[in-house]
């Protein structure tokens, strides 16, 4: 067995209780989705005695979403998901929205956050000002239901990326609120920073791989044919310098072809660049390109088998979310008792 990852090693001496994590059903993931967030979440629930991992599909209606898509997208993830190596014997896996505690506990900690608070997230900002969703609330507010997805569980440790970190202390903050108003309650969870690789745009390395990225030669899915794939890497924006260095702020086209075979082969980085001396970017693109098509064969190939199963996927979000229901229930029912609900 490989040894323990260094979030792994935390938690043991932490004490784990229960992780908690979410994804956003807004098409497939991607390679940095996959490199990031996914391959971490394998890794934890192999290690970790109680996992949870919702589809947050209450989060994408923050943008407006055509009906069916959505209820498609929502399969594709928890087929993606499946074909990752998400094992739902060994980690609670289901549909945010199937269980409505995550939306009651949402409202009661929105009316312990301030305007002032939400105005701060980079996402509103960004979001509000580019008029993608003419200013709507659900924007403005989703931090406060993503502090309540991971309050309901009681949940103790969440991996995330840096760039989530801002939420987390909403959470964190949150917590320590309800608690000095109602008494000591939920855990103040733990900030469990993954070790994650930043996948970078194949066509623009300054900027983050992205679902939503225009160009689509950008952005590989974890679900692309190999002709895609190859085709993308052939046409990933390096420099005019042939030799294969890691150097993200002078080269960073080369450098995040170098992160991304890293990522992929689980050898450093020093190791990466050695390998390849003697290539010229060129021919070390399709080298990439083919140790990322050799590791999404399987994953593809499951995902197809998984998807054409409609009902396999229903029954697996059912009874996840039943699980789920088991846990977040008496929570709430605490949490309406404590605020005088009940």
């Amino acid at each position: 067995m490989a040894a323990p990852t260094a979030a792994i090693r935390l938690l043991q001496n932490q004490g784990l209780k229960r992780i908690f994590s979410g994804i956003q059903p807004t098409g497939i993931p991607h390679l940095g989705n996959y490199l990031g967030a996914i391959t971490s979440w394998v890794k934890l629930q192999e290690e970790c005695p109680s996992v949870m991992y919702s589809i947050v599909d209450l989060h994408s209606l923050t943008i407006p979403r055509d009906p069916a898509v959505l209820r498609a997208h929502i399969l594709d993830i928890t087929a993606v998901l499946l074909a990752c190596g998400i094992d739902p014997q060994k980690c609670i896996l289901f549909q945010q929205s199937r269980v409505p505690e995550h939306a009651e506990l949402g409202w009661i900690l929105g009316c312990l956050t301030s305007i002032s608070r939400l105005q701060h997230f980079p996402q509103w900002k960004v979001k509000n000002a580019s008029q993608m969703n003419e200013g709507m609330a659900g924007l403005f507010t989703y931090p406060i239901l993503q502090a309540a997805d991971i309050l309901l569980y009681k949940s103790t440790h969440v991996p995330v990326g840096e760039d989530q970190v801002l939420h987390l202390e909403l959470t964190q903050d949150l917590a320590r609120r309800f608690n000095k108003k109602y008494g000591d309650f939920f855990p103040v969870p733990k900030t469990l920073l993954t070790e994650v690789k930043k996948v970078r745009s194949l066509r623009d390395p300054t900027s983050k791989m992205s679902k939503s990225d225009p160009q689509k030669l950008a952005t590989v899915g974890i679900t692309d044919c190999p002709e895609e794939i190859l085709l993308k890497f052939r046409k990933a924006v390096t420099d005019f310098t042939s030799e294969v260095t890691y150097d993200p702020d002078l080269r960073p086209g080369v450098s995040n072809l170098v992160t991304i075979h890293s990522a992929i082969t689980g050898l450093d980085v020093e190791e990466v660049v050695q390998q390849s001396v003697g290539l010229d970017t060129a021919r070390y693109k399709v080298v990439v390109a083919e140790t990322v098509i050799e590791k999404l064969a399987p994953i593809r190939s499951e995902f197809k088998k998984l998807r054409e199963d409609g009902a396999y996927l229903e029954n697996v979000l059912q009874t996840g979310a039943e699980k789920a229901k088991t846990l977040a229930a008496p929570v709430g029912q605490e949490v309406k008792r404590l605020v005088g609900l009940l």
